[in-house]
């Protein structure tokens, strides 16, 4: 990081793109009383006939009380993929750079490589603990590696990664190091936000399509430097969060309480089933979890996985993962789910 300079990561077309200036970022004030002509809506009344606010002020602005952290450093997509997407096209030059992640993990890293054509480099994790091997990490960098990809807590392994191991990859890396932290409400750790002051490398991705409970609202978020978060907004679809997704993301950001809540209680049956999952013959492993689920090795994934489909229960078969062999990820539910997950494997 010593040596990191943004303006050298940033691809010459992006710097030199002029950004789309939608009617609404033109004139931000808005008062009920104004005739607005100014952005070919239809103008009777339905409650969205209008087009939303393209920077999510609503939205950012109770985030940043939450996480303690200004609101121009905030960029908001359509799902984490989005923001993900953004990086790729903002910093990584298509059949030239390449991008470098720990395996097993988050599976679009690889996928939005291969659309915007990044070279993506794999680095397997030690098999004993999970845990990144830095010197494998820097072996695989060079003068055209972008990006580190680290998911902490990881999916779909379930460990968090040690934060020293995070502070010597950010501190040896010149480039950008994304920490998706999708997970991390889940997690005993602290989030890595609040170092983001002190190392201008680094972004932060989360979700609320986890602890908060809105996958089906699509609403992924990144926390970064202000330089990067306006290099991002420069490119970013104007109207890329719609009305009604940033209607309901305020509605439940503003019953935070319910949520710390929801996520105790995920937690605390996360362990009831642990407990349970030990008393069943065929798992072989339960690795440790800071997450909303459980990776688990069997005897024979691809049979278990099976069995449980034909009771009505749908978990994750990660056999074809790397380090995964016969490994099988559960979600924790209600504890009515759990228990008739514990029932059904105590039958099979």
């Amino acid at each position: 990081m010593k040596n990191f300079n943004l303006n050298k990561l940033i691809r010459p077309t992006i710097k030199a793109m002029k950004a789309y200036t939608s009617a609404r970022d033109e004139f931000q004030k808005i008062n009920d009383d104004f005739v607005f002509l100014d952005a070919n809506e239809n103008p009777f009344n339905n409650g969205l006939n209008r087009y939303p606010d393209p920077l999510q002020r609503n939205v950012k602005s109770i985030l940043s009380k939450l996480k303690n952290f200004p609101t121009e450093q905030i960029l908001l997509g359509n799902g984490s993929d989005e923001v993900l997407d953004l990086i790729f096209r903002a910093f990584c030059e298509p059949n030239q750079d390449n991008v470098i992640a720990i395996s097993p993990s988050y599976g679009m890293y690889h996928v939005l490589a291969n659309l915007n054509a990044v070279e993506y480099r794999k680095s397997l994790l030690n098999e004993a603990n999970f845990q990144p091997k830095i010197d494998d990490i820097f072996s695989k960098v060079d003068h055209n590696t972008k990006i580190i990809f680290l998911c902490s807590p990881n999916n779909p392994t379930g460990e968090i990664i040690k934060r020293k191991t995070i502070l010597e990859i950010i501190n040896r890396f010149d480039g950008l190091v994304i920490i998706d932290e999708a997970y991390i409400d889940f997690a005993s750790e602290p989030s890595w936000i609040e170092e983001i002051k002190n190392f201008p490398n680094v972004i932060v991705i989360q979700t609320l399509s986890k602890a908060f409970g809105l996958a089906g609202i699509r609403l992924g978020i990144l926390y970064a430097s202000k330089e990067i978060v306006t290099v991002l907004n420069k490119i970013k679809p104007p109207y890329n969060i719609n009305q009604l997704t940033q209607l309901k993301a305020i509605e439940i950001l503003s019953q935070y309480e319910k949520i710390i809540e929801a996520t105790n209680q995920i937690i605390q049956q996360k362990e009831i089933l642990k407990n349970a999952l030990n008393e069943i013959s065929f798992i072989e492993k339960i690795y440790p979890s800071d997450a909303n689920f459980i990776l688990i090795k069997v005897d024979d994934a691809k049979k278990r996985y099976d069995q449980l489909v034909e009771k009505g229960i749908i978990i994750r078969n990660r056999n074809n993962d790397d380090l995964c062999e016969n490994c099988l990820r559960i979600t924790i539910g209600t504890e009515l789910e759990n228990q008739k997950l514990i029932q059904t494997f105590k039958t099979i």
